[in-house]
């Protein structure tokens, strides 16, 4: 048997032994890291990987759908209006990944799946009921916060499911399949936009209701996902934790993996982590890998915010594409986005995590910097603009998913989904809920000028970054979990 329990070491009183008081030896985490790739496998990655396509939905529609936003005879917007709602959307995005991390370490991955996804398809149903700019930042506020916690839990449990050689891959391929969504919502807004179809002022509430509608499917896909047998183990369950990990061996392989040795570890077992705990390990005993992460996130929720949030903004104003034409240009460049993770990802697990993302930060930097000043010089036709976007975010893409694969693998089990959280708010705090504020007022001045020294502003962040991963960025490719950080139950 892979669980021998043993009684404390120690104990405060004279008091029995509760589950929360032993120490648990387990193979649990060797055990999922040797199976190959499967159906089980595929599976989890559909069930709870479609949040990024459903956030790609919510942000390409949030931009596609400004120009008939501004023409609506119910909202009429202006560009500071949309940009505002933009900033509350990741507003509520920073806020919800916080809450919600909280709650996804202490009580546990799976519940908040359901959580975070209700108050997702509640805040997003409503939106499409907005009646002027107070009403539609609030929603956009509350379906960015069931977003945000959607990040924390869904992430934490695909890292702690995908054996450790797929893990680079993986994450970046579901973190880039928000780039599906964006072209569900390009679509949906040429068709629902098109006045010999819809028309703009009821298109967008329809479009809208197409989020929702989405989110109410996931509910039951996942209803068979297990609980992460890693966060069971430690949270006082481990019984349960070794029944689900043979449940997934018997569907991945058809019997149980008891004739290996693996590698064991032992952990104490507890309730929660205090915060003042995760505090301390965030910042103080992983302060190296904290800069890190912080860099990261904060430069690419600047970098694809700001831009992509106005991406439609550019379009009519210094191009003249109507509204409903948007969404043409926005399918090219999800599909640069899309391909990036997909081809670039298995470098990722070959050449390693620092030299990829060194790369794929330095070129989307430099790249950006170059079609940035081609557009204010009028050099590029609004084709050109999108082939050269399509390009910088062939990269930009997984130096994006790069980020939230840092902070989802490099600190230890208890902390997981916080850290996520945490440096998620921060990074999109500082990056991203300034950006389509700030791009919107530089949009507003008409000048080219003006819009360039914000993708200036961008690309040197994104620079910054490459240089900073270049030195500090640890090596966790094909490294369990538990080997780029122990966990805080881990015993000697």
């Amino acid at each position: 048997m892979d669980l021998q329990q043993t009684p404390a070491l120690n104990f405060d009183s004279a008091a029995s032994a509760t589950a929360h008081d032993r120490i648990v030896e387990t193979s649990i985490p060797s055990r999922l890291d040797a199976l190959p790739w499967s159906g089980f496998h595929t599976r989890v990655v559909l069930a709870l990987g479609i949040t990024w396509i459903l956030d790609g939905l919510e942000v390409t529609l949030a931009g596609a759908l400004s120009g008939a936003l501004k023409q609506s005879t119910t909202l009429h917007f202006s560009n500071l209006d949309l940009g505002f709602a933009n900033s509350a959307y990741l507003a509520g995005a920073v806020l919800g990944a916080l809450g919600f991390g909280w709650l996804t370490d202490r009580i546990g991955r799976k519940k908040l799946f359901f959580i975070t996804l209700a108050v997702y398809l509640s805040a997003t149903a409503a939106t499409a009921l907005s009646w002027n700019i107070a009403s539609y930042a609030l929603f956009r506020f509350l379906t960015g916060a069931g977003i945000g916690g959607e990040y924390t839990a869904i992430n934490s449990t695909i890292q702690e499911l995908v054996p450790a050689r797929y893990r680079g891959w993986t994450d970046l391929v579901i973190n880039g399949s928000f780039w599906i969504g964006a072209a569900m919502g390009a679509v949906s807004a040429i068709i629902l936009l098109d006045p010999a179809v819809i028309g703009p002022d009821l298109g967008w509430r329809l479009a809208y209701l197409i989020g929702a509608t989405i989110g109410l499917v996931v509910l039951f896909m996942r209803m068979w996902i297990p609980e992460s047998p890693r966060w069971l183990m430690i949270h006082g369950r481990p019984d349960e934790a070794h029944a689900i990990v043979d449940d997934i061996e018997r569907s991945v392989i058809g019997h149980q993996q008891g004739g290996t040795a693996f590698a064991k570890i032992r952990l104490k077992m507890r309730h929660h982590t205090p915060l003042g705990e995760v505090v301390h390990t965030l910042f103080t005993v992983y302060r190296q890998r904290a800069l890190v992460g912080l860099v990261l996130m904060s430069a690419q929720a600047f970098f694809y915010n700001a831009i992509f949030f106005t991406f439609a903004l550019v379009l009519t104003d210094f191009y003249g594409i109507s509204a409903d034409g948007v969404g043409w240009y926005i399918l090219p460049f999800a599909a640069g986005n899309f391909l990036g993770p997909l081809l670039l990802g298995r470098f990722f697990d070959t050449l390693g995590r620092r030299t990829m993302i060194v790369l794929t930060y330095g070129l989307s930097g430099l790249l950006l910097a170059i079609s940035g000043y081609l557009f204010a010089i009028g050099a590029l036709s609004a084709r050109g603009q999108t082939i050269a976007w399509m390009v910088i975010f062939f990269f930009a893409s997984p130096a994006a998913s790069a980020a939230y694969l840092t902070v989802s693998e490099t600190f230890p089990l208890e902390v997981r989904a916080l850290a996520i959280a945490v440096f998620y708010a921060i990074g999109t705090g500082i990056g991203g809920v300034v950006g389509p504020a700030l791009f919107g007022a530089l949009i507003d001045t008409g000048s080219r000028t003006s819009v360039f020294a914000g993708y200036l502003l961008g690309s040197a962040l994104m620079i910054a970054a490459a240089i900073v991963a270049g030195r500090y960025a640890v090596a966790a490719e094909r490294k369990s979990l538990e080997q780029i950080a122990r966990p805080l139950a881990f015993m000697e």
